[in-house]
């Protein structure tokens, strides 16, 4: 063992007077070297989405007649997306396969990505949802009233009252603030082409109606029955006011066998979306959620100016206009610490655009639909750092990132861990720069 030692002592001592080719050689082998084996240790390390489950591509609703129904199988663009890339690629294989055996050595073929079917609804919500017993109930009064306002069968009449008695939520119990202009644009909103964007688009054109996906993580408690109650109850708050049968089924309740993380649960409901556009909101009900209409009109901005043409776009919510008031000065010095820390973290391992967004992780992001396939596919992440992956991915893919400022009040009953899912978050934005940045992930 001693003079294996010593070898390896003396071999090193040797390296200085090699020759110059020979020293450049051994640096690119140990180069070589050490990035297989950080490839090979991200590679084990990423995660990887498990596999849904059949019970899974199932959703239940509350029918017209207030009665739960039976499991009804979800609609899934992402399904058909799937297998029209897999034809389009083969057919490309068989084009360069003629072209070969033809002797033609033209151009090489270049893919297209097929397009995403067609919107049934003008405006799809997904919430995910963990153990939301207490909190669900409430967010869904102030979401479900300002969406059937806005987008329901009643959208020229008067606003649907909710009695305290019928069905709990909370009236802006907590003063939200906002800054007082309407609209915060980050830098990353600026079209690619330096122009202004233009003004928004008209959308008369697109179809009508909502719908809420509340995904039920794996919840143990009664959050799928508070979501049913509450669709029960606004059933015949509906049928009351002669609205009987036209807004059964815009609640559904999709429920996970296991828990698979914020991220997996919004992932799986953007997969089975039928809307325009794509509103993901957590279900603590913390975002004011009438300030959808900021991020709509962001987003459709950005639409109309997408350098594609294909009316690309995502709108996030932001806080950052709250830092220094008295919702963030009041955390204490640890949270606020780490909330800095991150930040800090997320401006040098992220892309320039997305480093520059001040707000990543707030809970209320907007898409188009046409934004889906550049991002959803390539989801990996199922944790609290799903949010930086979903904008890394749009920004790798062209689409241009409205931050919006959004009002925002803190809400008990928190699932975040402060410490350990703050070291975990700065873990998990430290292996998703490497698995992107190495090619253990990829675009197919």
């Amino acid at each position: 063992m001693g003079q294996v030692s010593q070898l390896v002592i003396d071999t090193i001592r040797d390296i200085p007077s090699l020759p110059p080719h020979l020293l450049l050689a051994f640096g690119l082998f140990t180069c070589l070297l050490l990035f297989q084996i950080l490839y090979i240790f991200v590679f084990i390390l990423a995660p990887i989405p498990r596999d849904v489950l059949r019970s899974e591509t199932f959703y239940t609703t509350v029918e017209a007649d207030g009665s739960v129904s039976k499991p009804k199988p979800l609609p899934n663009w992402k399904q058909k997306f799937d297998e029209d890339r897999e034809l389009a690629q083969q057919r490309r294989l068989r084009q360069q396969e003629q072209e070969k055996y033809n002797g033609n050595n033209g151009d090489p073929l270049t893919y297209q990505q097929p397009e995403i079917g067609p919107a049934e609804l003008a405006i799809s919500l997904v919430i995910p949802a963990f153990n939301e017993e207490e909190r669900l109930g409430k967010m869904l009064g102030e979401t479900v009233e300002y969406l059937e306002r806005e987008y329901g069968s009643n959208s020229s009449s008067p606003s649907l009252s909710f009695s305290s008695t019928s069905i709990a939520r909370n009236n802006d119990s907590h003063k939200r603030k906002t800054p007082n202009d309407s609209t915060a644009v980050a830098p990353a909103t600026n079209a690619a082409n330096g122009h202004p964007p233009s003004p928004s688009p008209s959308h008369s054109q697109e179809p009508q109606g909502y719908e809420i996906l509340i995904v039920s993580d794996g919840s143990t408690d009664r959050t799928i029955d508070t979501a049913l109650d509450f669709a029960r109850s606004y059933s015949n708050i509906s049928n009351n006011q002669q609205q009987k049968g036209q807004l059964s089924g815009s609640i559904r309740v999709v429920p996970l066998v296991e828990n698979r993380g914020k991220g997996g649960a919004v992932t799986h409901g953007l997969r089975h979306v039928r809307g325009q556009w794509v509103l993901f909101a957590d279900a603590d009900g913390a975002s004011r959620f009438s300030d959808l209409e900021k991020l709509m009109l962001s987003a459709r901005r950005l639409a109309a100016s997408d350098p594609q043409g294909r009316g690309r776009a995502v709108a996030v919510g932001s806080r950052a206009h709250l830092v220094g008031s008295e919702e963030v000065v009041k955390r204490s010095w640890v949270r606020n610490a780490l909330m800095h820390s991150f930040h800090v973290l997320l401006r040098l391992l992220t892309p320039p655009r997305t480093g520059r967004i001040r707000d990543t992780q707030c809970g209320f992001k907007l898409m188009s639909r046409q934004s889906l396939p550049d991002i959803v596919p390539y989801m990996h992440s199922e944790g609290w750092i799903f949010d930086v992956e979903m904008l890394m991915l749009a920004e790798s893919a062209g689409i241009e990132v409205a931050e919006v400022a959004v009002g925002w009040h803190e809400v008990g009953g928190s699932k975040l861990r402060v410490l350990k899912d703050s070291l975990g978050m700065a873990w998990g934005l430290l292996l998703l720069r490497a698995a992107w940045g190495m090619g253990v992930y990829r675009r197919a």
